[in-house]
């Protein structure tokens, strides 16, 4: 049992007391500096840091959010508009608020018609969202009746709306395609190089043609709007605006009613037509047929209609006036017969004996000429206007490679010259050099005869064609051919945008023998007004002088002895019809190129489309339909 001291020493209230005091005190202490440390904590945040954190927590609830820029629209010569821009109603769906989007889209397909393509792409846009509560189209083009439709049953549907977007209208569809291109959707590959404050609101970009050489200008700049969001980031209200800066509208040298003359005359053919003003390089006309409505690919084409136009033989999306490669044929006589003289290669005087073919050596192959007995003695005004195959044959030969493609390089062949037709191609120049690099093989003197009548190696488009003819019409003096007239000012005035990367043009081509200019174009003035020409039947009856030139291209080759027949033909296997011509002769205004693939003779189909056009622009003559022609 223990003892009384024991006991006090297990139960010391006065010791017991102080160890609480203690404890207390210490509680306290910790107390009173936790909210010493929190209100120095507040004082640190409310006063000292008051700015930095409000101007935070407003940023929290103020967003910076774009606005997309109004296009600028595209006008004609004449100021017909081109390129507009048009309300159109779309569907969309905010994924936030949707919540099952496969659900949403069964339901939404019950009330309009969607298609596979249209759910694809949706998918597709959805995962590219460029930032969240951001809607993603659905559909576009909603008509009166569907929006009736969705609207009725907006209660059933959260995250569902339809809203309403400015984009490209064209209103002369197929008739300008190939000369304006159209815009579209952008995608994947685009977003990556854009950049994304220029194009934080926008939906749509210039793809091809004029749209897309001078997307810069068009596109304008993108405008901001301050709006105050909940704890979601959904906008509860706008606080601030600055508009964006619409497009400039622009004015083309392209006049519409000459445009679709054109096209109403090769109509049905797969063909192409370039008029081009000598003077100032406009082009007035550019026109590839078949063509497309660019209308299908603004807010994007279904898979239907892209697939029946990609199948189609005729290949409508194919643009025959600046890609299409053709071999000139006797369309580039006269600038291989300035080559041959202007070299000193022959005399200006240069004859031949032309017995229907030519030969290199004595038994050797024989090149034929088209006349099968010949044109007897032939100088270099009837080797034009008769397209003497044997004459240039011989000059060829006795010119060589490097003076021919040196010439026609000087003409534009090989090259894009055009301001701004992004698609143009080159085509093909040959020279030694070329043909080594391409075909392993050395250029061969029967290249040089080939090349001399635009066959061969040789390749030219439609547009190269009339910018050739232009600088003869000129005397050589090179003004670059383009489709822009200028940029609108607010005032109505037109003035040149600033470009970057533009390639300089080729020199002024300066002739050794300048009394050349007037033997080769008068040669081409008797292709169509002498007795002995081959287009004479196309000038019959003109009011004015027109220079021109035909030419027949081969498609596939014909046996040495064997004679072309065009019913044993193909329709695709038979030659192509070419004509260039400028007029009036004394005071060029305007130049043109004709191709008609498949067409055969070049006076007899395509030199008639030409004289039409030149018609139409010199006496405003827009109501002959070719009646009586071949």
């Amino acid at each position: 049992m223990p003892t009384m001291d024991a006991q006090r020493r297990l139960k010391d209230y006065s010791e017991e007391s102080i160890t609480f005091s203690n404890r207390s005190a210490l509680a306290f202490l910790i107390v009173v500096l936790m909210m010493t440390v929190l209100v120095a904590r507040i004082y640190y945040l409310q006063v000292v840091e008051h700015e930095r954190y409000a101007a935070i927590s407003e940023n929290n609830r103020v967003q910076l959010q774009p606005v997309a820029p109004r296009r600028g629209l595209i006008y004609d010569r004449n100021g017909i508009l081109l390129a507009d821009n048009r309300p159109s109603f779309s569907l969309t769906l905010l994924k936030e608020e949707v919540g099952d989007v496969d659900t949403a889209i069964a339901q939404i397909g019950a009330l309009v018609t969607l298609d596979q393509t249209e759910i694809e792409r949706f998918k597709r846009r959805l995962n590219q969202r460029r930032r969240p509560f951001e809607t993603v189209p659905l559909k576009f083009g909603l008509t009166e009746d569907e929006i009736a439709r969705i609207s009725v049953h907006y209660h059933e549907l959260p995250g569902v709306q339809v809203e309403a977007d400015l984009v490209r209208y064209y209103p002369y569809g197929a008739s300008l395609v190939h000369a304006l291109g159209y815009v579209g959707r952008i995608n994947e590959r685009e977003l990556a190089r854009l950049d994304p404050r220029d194009y934080a609101a926008t939906h749509y970009i210039g793809k091809l043609g004029v749209e897309k050489f001078y997307e810069p200008q068009l596109h304008g700049k993108v405008g901001f709007q301050k709006v105050e969001t909940n704890a979601r980031g959904r906008m509860l209200r706008v606080l601030e605006r600055q508009d964006p800066v619409p497009g400039v509208d622009i004015q083309l040298n392209l006049d519409l009613r000459l445009q679709q003359f054109a096209e109403r005359l090769i109509a049905g053919r797969r063909a192409a037509i370039v008029a081009i003003e000598p003077k100032t390089g406009a082009i007035l006309a550019l026109v590839s047929t078949p063509g497309y409505d660019p209308n299908l690919f603004v807010t994007g084409i279904s898979s239907k209609d892209y697939g029946e136009l990609r199948d189609s033989p005729d290949l409508p999306l194919y643009n025959r006036a600046i890609r299409g490669r053709y071999p000139p044929g006797s369309t580039l006589k006269p600038f291989t017969a300035i080559a041959a003289i202007d070299s000193d290669s022959i005399p200006i005087t240069h004859k031949v004996w032309d017995p229907g073919y030519y030969q290199l050596t004595k038994g050797g192959r024989k090149y034929r000429d088209w006349k099968r007995g010949g044109h007897g003695w032939v100088d270099l005004n009837h080797a034009l206007a008769q397209s003497c195959d044997v004459w240039f044959y011989d000059a060829g030969y006795r010119t060589g490679i490097d003076n021919i493609s040196d010439y026609l390089g000087r003409f534009g062949f090989g090259q894009v010259t055009s301001l701004d037709l992004p698609e143009a191609d080159d085509a093909v120049l040959p020279s030694k050099e070329w043909k080594r690099r391409r075909e392993k093989q050395p250029w061969y003197p029967g290249d040089s005869l080939n090349l001399s009548i635009g066959q061969g190696y040789m390749l030219a488009t439609p547009l190269q064609l009339a910018t050739a003819t232009a600088v003869l019409a000129n005397h050589g003096k090179w003004v670059r051919p383009q489709m822009l007239k200028g940029v609108i000012g607010d005032d109505g005035s037109l003035s040149m945008p600033e470009l970057e990367g533009v390639e300089p043009l080729p020199a002024d081509v300066q002739l050794n023998h300048p009394e050349l200019w007037q033997a080769v174009i008068q040669g081409m003035v008797d292709v169509m007004h002498s007795s002995y020409g081959t287009a004479r039947r196309a000038a019959k009856g003109t009011e004015y002088t027109m220079a021109g030139k035909t030419g027949t291209a081969q498609v596939v080759g014909i046996a040495q002895d064997a004679e072309y027949d065009s019913e044993a033909l193909a329709e695709r296997h038979r030659d192509h019809a070419l004509f260039v011509t400028f007029a009036p002769v004394e005071d060029p205004k305007i130049a043109v190129a004709v191709v008609v693939e498949n067409g055969e003779g070049g006076s007899r189909t395509a030199a008639p489309v030409a004289r039409e056009v030149l018609d139409a622009w010199l006496l405003g003559d827009y109501d002959n339909a070719l009646e009586g022609e071949e």
